[in-house]
């Protein structure tokens, strides 16, 4: 069965600008994103999905001959007016593979045996089908509110942080499906998802400026300079 990652990337980006391909430390989202995808053993190809010429020539110039390809992005999957259940019905229909794997590159820090644990979890489970899709999640250890009401504790007898329910978040550093279930879905998430845990460091997601920076500076210290977690 073929197993293909697919990278998303959107020309521009709306609120970090160019984050994908502006300089971050001494690489960009995308190289770090690629580089790490092709030390995953269980991958077949890398695609490219974009609408960024800027991105398409990377891959034709960097990466020709390799497992790593590219899908030209009509416009309307890279607008606002594309909603995101559109937008992953899409990407499955354009993606010529049987294991869809997800892989944004606004998670800088999701390792390669992370990804092949997702991998080889799903392959794993196909024959009992207890599950459909692996994602990765982190905890959630806030005391939440919703409409004035709390939702994960007892105002008048609150826990510890540490105590809180086991609540889990998707923090969306890789996603495995059948391309089959993405495409009836309309989602990387199916019907019974199974999760596998990781570390705060993996779960940095980059969604606004602040995000960018923060995760620029962990990569300098960690990757760059090789220093350790409590150096930073």
């Amino acid at each position: 069965m073929k197993t293909t990652a697919v990278i998303p990337i959107r020309k521009g980006s709306q609120r970090v600008k160019d984050k994908n391909l502006r300089p971050f430390a001494n690489t960009t989202l995308l190289e770090n994103k690629i580089q790490m995808l092709l030390k995953v053993p269980e991958i077949d190809e890398i695609v490219v999905n974009t609408n960024s010429e800027a991105a398409i020539e990377l891959v034709e110039t960097e990466y020709f001959g390799t497992k790593v390809t590219y899908h030209r992005r009509e416009e309307y999957y890279a607008s606002s007016q594309c909603s995101g259940s559109e937008f992953f019905k899409h990407l499955g229909e354009v993606t010529n593979t049987d294991i869809f794997i997800y892989a944004p590159c606004t998670s800088p820090f999701i390792k390669s045996e992370t990804v092949s644990a997702c991998i080889n979890k799903f392959k794993g489970n196909m024959k009992s089908n207890d599950f459909d899709c692996v994602s990765t999640v982190s905890y959630v250890k806030e005391f939440m509110w919703l409409n004035g009401k709390a939702i994960n504790y007892d105002p008048l007898n609150a826990p510890n942080s540490q105590n809180l329910p086991e609540i889990v978040a998707l923090n969306f550093g890789t996603t495995v499906i059948s391309r089959e279930d993405l495409i009836n879905n309309h989602n990387i998430i199916g019907k019974k998802p199974d999760f596998i845990i990781t570390s705060d460091i993996e779960a940095v997601d980059i969604d606004t400026p602040l995000d960018f920076y923060i995760a620029e500076q962990i990569y300098q210290k960690l990757i760059v300079e090789g220093k350790e977690l409590l150096e930073v």
